[in-house]
């Protein structure tokens, strides 16, 4: 019976990998992969010998129909990402939404996901929180910035290294410097850090210690107090 699967893959530690998800990607007929290479040297671990497409940001729009077709003449299909759960800031939306347009299965399994143990560990409110992945890169990137500045929740953002320490100095500028923020790097790998403080006194450590790796930003919202 067709099917996708939304299969997560770990985010660093191979340990993370589900027996269940290493099942599924064995039994599917076609793995989509965001970059093959990456994705073959995991294979290759848990010795699973499916076949895999590349399935990108790049190229999702001009491959969902086809996909779509193959689903409906009655394969079974797996969806991953690089790291972490698919279309969680990475490929996989289009895939989904046109699946459930077409009353195709869809089934997600659970698993790594970097912002859940992010926003565990940081030790702010997470009974209500607010994921905002990436932050624009110029355009929009104030108007967001300036919408945030009223809200209650806890706020996650996905920042790249070569971001951090400027997107901190706008927190200092749009949120306050005594702002609690929690920013956790290189999740479940051998040099995992977290760094708690305020804004400014977090921007300071990362100014004297430039960050490396994956990066999770967690930030309390408007009433959030040490």
């Amino acid at each position: 019976m067709s099917k996708l699967y939304i299969v997560p893959t770990p985010i660093g530690n191979l340990e993370d990998m589900t027996f269940r998800a290493i099942k599924v990607l064995k039994e599917v007929d076609l793995i989509l992969a965001e970059d093959t290479r990456t994705s073959g040297k995991l294979l290759k671990h848990f010795e699973i010998a499916t076949h895999m497409h590349s399935h990108h940001m790049h190229n999702e729009h001009k491959t969902v129909e086809n996909l779509v077709k193959r689903l409906q003449a009655g394969e079974t299909i797996a969806l991953i990402s690089d790291a972490g759960t698919p279309a969680i800031s990475d490929p996989g939306f289009l895939l989904t939404r046109a699946c459930v347009e077409n009353g195709i299965a869809v089934e997600c399994l659970p698993g790594a996901t970097a912002f859940v143990p992010a926003l565990v560990n940081s030790g702010l409110p997470n009974d209500k929180f607010v994921f905002e992945g990436f932050l624009p890169d110029k355009k929009g990137r104030q108007t967001r910035f300036l919408a945030l500045q009223e809200e209650y929740r806890t706020m996650i953002f996905y920042v790249s290294p070569h971001k951090l320490n400027k997107t901190l100095a706008e927190f200092v500028q749009y949120f306050g410097a005594d702002r609690p923020v929690s920013v956790s790097r290189e999740l479940s790998k051998l040099h995992e850090e977290t760094v708690r403080g305020t804004t400014e006194e977090v921007l300071k450590h990362f100014e004297a210690k430039p960050a490396k790796g994956e990066i999770v930003v967690v930030v309390g919202g408007k009433c959030n107090k040490n």
